[in-house]
């Protein structure tokens, strides 16, 4: 989910390579986030996040995935170079981004994720008591317990290893994101009495529903590439179940495909 200042925009990923580069996306703005604060909590936040980070990345080839959906954009997009009427100037720059995320993910191991899990006891060690409720507390685990009171310098040089080869992931699949969601332009659709049901005519790998803020409501979407529904919802509170909207719901949607 992102926002705008009229439109709070709900995404629901229609392949799972696309829910796991959002995913990837939404673990990566976190790292940045806590990687930022300096105190022990901030430390450990960015650790745990390191940790979810390793683990949906040791799931699949996600270097080979990413590859094959970069070199092809790259070859659609010399294509197009050869129309006429192209903006040669956003083309050049979005190929010379393609190119250096290209060469970025291809300096990798392919399983690089797994690798470092396998070769750390101390992230290991700490991975397999995060998934317990506290058990990363300093009785459960003195090794962390003695790294996070070792100087700040050396815990942001671990870190930073940690993450160094995270570093062209983060920008090949902020780029690959950012293609899709710019591949359709939005569309203005209404949904009677809270209810919308769409066929797409081709391909859709991620809908986005622009709601207006100035309607209390959100989307809930059933979807999968060839048909999908979207439900709007109300509820007062967190405290109340939510429900459907009677009214008419005018929404913005784009059904994104590379």
């Amino acid at each position: 989910m992102s926002s705008s200042d009229d439109f709070v925009i709900f995404e629901q990923p229609l392949t799972e390579r696309v829910r796991i580069f959002l995913r990837l996306e939404f673990l990566l703005a976190q790292r940045r986030h806590h990687r930022r604060d300096e105190t022990e909590f901030g430390v450990r936040s960015t650790l745990h996040v390191l940790l979810d980070l390793l683990a949906v990345m040791s799931r699949s080839d996600l270097k080979t995935d990413l590859l094959k959906e970069l070199v092809e954009q790259q070859a659609t997009l010399n294509r197009l170079a050869k129309r006429p009427g192209v903006d040669q100037d956003t083309l050049v720059a979005t190929l010379d981004d393609i190119n250096e995320a290209i060469r970025g993910l291809q300096g990798l191991a392919n399983h690089f994720a797994s690798n470092l899990l396998r070769e750390s006891d101390f992230l290991t060690t700490v991975a397999n008591r995060y998934a317990m409720p506290g058990g990363t507390c300093g009785f459960d685990l003195p090794t962390l317990h003695f790294w996070l009171s070792q100087p700040r310098h050396l815990q942001e040089r671990d870190l930073d290893t940690w993450a160094s080869d995270m570093i062209p992931f983060e920008r090949a699949i902020g780029l690959y994101l950012r293609l899709l969601r710019k591949s359709r332009e939005a569309e203005p659709v209404t949904a009677i009495r809270g209810m919308h049901i769409h066929m797409p005519g081709g391909a859709c790998h991620l809908l986005r529903a622009h709601v207006p803020r100035s309607i209390a409501t959100f989307p809930e979407i059933s979807a999968s590439r060839h048909r999908f529904s979207i439900r709007f919802m109300t509820v007062a509170s967190v405290h109340d179940r939510a429900q459907q909207l009677s009214i008419d719901v005018p929404f913005m949607m784009q059904c994104c495909t590379l």
